[in-house]
């Protein structure tokens, strides 16, 4: 049995979304900035398919400019908050110190231009807090960007209750949704977002397409210059194909939420369940507060990319963390954030599901990994001095 477990990294496309891209490959092929009937054909389905990605956000269509995926829509929204903070002398961003690295990066450049970061901290559980941000905001307050759903240990933040402190101190609010959009019902305007980057690849649809929702009103400063696309704000002839699939993914999501959650909680909560038992493991990310399909943790005395390496021999495709860190020998940030040691933070295993995931393949998930997990430790030297006495466990 071969099971794949690293939703998060990215999804098996669709037939769905691979039946909706399919005519823009061949009969619906014009440029939609081109004035003539072959163009003004494309503009249309174009505009049909930002219709859709908007009455699922609860926002006009207007509000949405397609990009290349969640990494373009963060450095857009953060960069145009900036520069209207700076108009008006603002220059402190508040962020979280487990944001992604979209994000992140985004942010220590700012910091090289002059702006003030401040990263709050993350509790143990995973989660940042509305009076957390309340207390952060000052006079020269420019943006809050936060993560809607965490993209390791899958910890959902309260983001009306921050939205709501940001609507009331007047301060722009940013959420990277990568993770959460088509998982979790969003309503941008209930939820007091004023700016949202999702990416198509995490729902179903294909990769290397993306979106950005802005309020109006609110002047997006250009990360690619060229021509007139997207209001002007995004360069570059759009990928019909890719957006009509990404469009078509994201309303079955949104479509299929409550029975896909269902079946998800089920799994997930068996795997928690199951994988606690391990003896000195703990679960990372709040229990309740989490995405119906993710499951993170840290067993003691393993290396995580061994565990990886086994986990495939046996059939299970899995990650420690963010694929977008893949390589690195640094623990992750996002471990290190909610106070995980590095030696315990090194071992982790994140499996993340979809709804096409089975009972059977949960089954075997919780016979491989203890057994995995097992075969490490027995050829681990830390693990020997854990149990002989000579080092102390770190978790109990």
């Amino acid at each position: 049995m071969r099971v794949y477990a690293d939703n998060a990294a990215t999804t098996r496309m669709s037939e769905v979304a691979i039946k909706a891209m399919m005519p823009y490959m061949s009969e619906v092929y014009g440029n939609p900035s081109s004035l003539h009937s072959i163009g003004q054909e494309a503009k249309e389905h174009l505009d049909s398919a930002r219709a859709i990605m908007a009455k699922n956000l609860g926002c006009e269509p207007f509000e949405i400019i397609f990009t290349s995926g969640g990494s373009e829509a963060d450095n857009q929204a953060i960069v145009s908050a900036a520069t209207i903070g700076a108009r008006k002398n603002k220059k402190h961003i508040i962020s979280t110190a487990f944001e992604h690295h979209a994000v992140l990066h985004t942010l220590k450049k700012l910091e090289k231009q002059g702006y003030e970061i401040e990263l709050l901290d993350v509790h143990e559980n995973g989660m940042v807090t509305a009076e957390q941000v309340k207390d952060a905001i000052r006079e020269d307050t420019c943006l809050v960007t936060i993560m809607y759903a965490n993209n390791e240990i899958g910890s959902v933040m309260p983001i009306k209750e921050i939205g709501a402190v940001c609507k009331e101190k007047g301060v722009l609010f940013h959420t990277d949704a990568v993770q959460a959009a088509g998982h979790i019902k969003i309503d941008v305007k209930e939820q007091n977002i004023d700016m949202l980057s999702l990416s198509a690849h995490k729902f179903h649809g294909p990769k290397g397409v993306g979106a950005l929702y802005a309020r109006r009103g609110i002047m997006l400063s250009n990360i690619i210059e060229g021509g007139a696309q997207e209001r002007g704000k995004r360069a570059g002839t759009e990928n019909i194909p890719a957006i009509m699939g990404m469009a078509a993914a994201f309303e079955d999501a949104c479509n299929n939420i409550d029975a896909h959650t269902e079946k998800l909680l089920k799994m997930r909560d068996r795997l928690i369940e199951g994988l606690a038992k391990v003896p000195h493991s703990i679960l990372n990310g709040d229990r309740e507060s989490r995405l119906a399909g993710n499951v993170h943790f840290c067993f003691e005395g393993i290396e995580g990319e061994a565990l990886l390496l086994l986990l495939d021999m046996h059939g299970v495709c899995a990650s420690s963390g963010s694929a977008c860190t893949s390589g690195s020998l640094d623990p992750s940030h996002v471990l290190m954030a909610i106070g995980r040691p590095h030696d315990i933070a090194h071992g982790s295993l994140r499996l993340s599901l979809s709804a096409e995931n089975t009972e059977e393949e949960i089954d075997h998930i919780l016979t491989v990994v203890p057994k995995v997990v097992a075969q490490l430790r027995n050829m681990s030297p830390v693990w020997r001095d854990l149990q002989e006495g000579r080092r102390e466990y770190v978790i109990q």
